[in-house]
């Protein structure tokens, strides 16, 4: 690029790149402008590449193409589904294993009683059926009732035409419970200790109380989310490849050219052009001038003045009419070239005539422009 001068006004390049990563020094020549450089270095090189993606994900088993915020929030809808499904599955799963502790508190309090009715039973069956029927000695299970409070521990996965749990008289065993006595050893059951059950019976109404909030409060699930996403972050987490700044940049032609001061010319006939200010230079008493443009002898300059390429050039016609354009827009010619017609610049009618030119550097609204004909 810099050998065919499509980017100008550097006077070094040098490959610095190294095992540690690419570097490139580019030395300016004097007096040029950084931003101007970086802008033809973001246009015309792959320093900055865009690029377009398609995102195609399956939304509720449909495929779809969506957007960052559509695949964000598809991502978290699907998140709040496991987490939901997961939280129901450890809540049931919490409820039945405190029912069942709940049964095996029976069986301790009942022991003697229990293996009797176990050993005279002639089959599991028949053991099971007479556990389920008989009214037990609560005991210790109504301080674990009471400890549960409104926190329930009756599973919804059983019969609940078959009457048991908590009654006047007693306690009566679900088939569940039944099944989950007699398919304990009798070392096992005997060997039950009250403060064991008891603790985990505690860990449990805890889960479930956490749990049931996780299901009816939104800000619960949301957090439980948040906090397994940042689990992962610091588990597998590493530092970004990229860095993200605030930073738009849509380029234009202007921001490609350099600010420069320029002679602006437009003769009665209306050819116009731009010139570089070092074509002149000051003159001493007796220096003879020099020719800033040439014309035929019926055509002169009728205006002249100095603007910035990165001035707006307010343009008043004869017909009433004010067109606009840019400096750097006009052709930059020598000083024997008489420029361009204008009506190639501006759409100008037929007989129409630029009969004022204004510079503006920068259109504020408290200024206003007065025109008198």
């Amino acid at each position: 690029l810099v050998r065919d001068k499509k980017i100008e006004g550097i006077s070094e390049l040098r490959d610095e790149s190294d095992k540690d990563g690419m570097r490139v020094v580019i030395e300016l020549k004097r007096g040029q402008v950084i931003d101007v450089l970086l802008n033809n270095l973001y246009k015309q090189t792959v320093l900055e590449s865009s690029f377009g993606i398609n995102m195609v994900a399956l939304i509720k088993g449909q495929p779809k193409l969506v957007n960052l915020k559509e695949i964000l929030e598809s991502f978290l809808s699907h998140r709040r589904e496991v987490v939901t499904r997961r939280t129901l599955f450890e809540l049931k799963k919490s409820i039945n294993r405190a029912h069942i502790l709940e049964g095996q508190t029976i069986a301790l309090t009942n022991i003697d009683e229990m293996i009797a009715l176990i050993k005279s039973s002639k089959t599991p069956a028949e053991a099971q059926k007479a556990i389920t029927a008989k009214l037990w000695k609560p005991g210790k299970v109504l301080v674990m009732l009471k400890k549960a409070g409104n926190i329930s521990t009756r599973p919804e996965n059983i019969d609940h035409s078959i009457k048991f749990g908590i009654e006047k008289k007693g306690y009566r065993l679900s088939n569940e419970q039944a099944k989950a006595i007699l398919e304990l050893k009798l070392n096992r059951l005997t060997g039950l200790e009250q403060e064991n059950i008891f603790n985990e019976y505690s860990t449990l109404l805890d889960d479930i109380k956490g749990f049931t909030k996780i299901l009816k409060d939104p800000n619960a699930l949301k957090k439980v989310i948040i906090d397994e996403l940042i689990e992962v972050k610091e588990k597998y987490g590493d530092e970004r490849k990229t860095e993200i700044v605030e930073f738009y940049s849509d380029l234009t032609d202007e921001d490609l050219i350099p600010e420069e001061d320029l002679i602006v010319t437009l003769s009665r006939e209306g050819y116009a052009k731009i010139q570089p200010l070092d074509e002149y230079r000051s003159q001493r008493r007796g220096g003879t001038g020099k020719r800033a443009t040439s014309f035929k002898e019926e055509d002169f300059i009728s205006k002249l003045f100095i603007a910035n390429t990165h001035d707006t050039l307010l343009c008043f016609s004869s017909y009433g009419k004010v067109y606009w354009i840019k400096v750097y827009r006009l052709p930059r010619s020598g000083r024997n070239a008489k420029g361009r017609p204008i009506v190639n610049l501006l759409p100008l009618e037929n007989d129409e005539r630029i009969q004022a030119v204004l510079p503006i550097k920068d259109f504020q609204q408290n200024k206003f422009v007065f025109m008198a004909t």
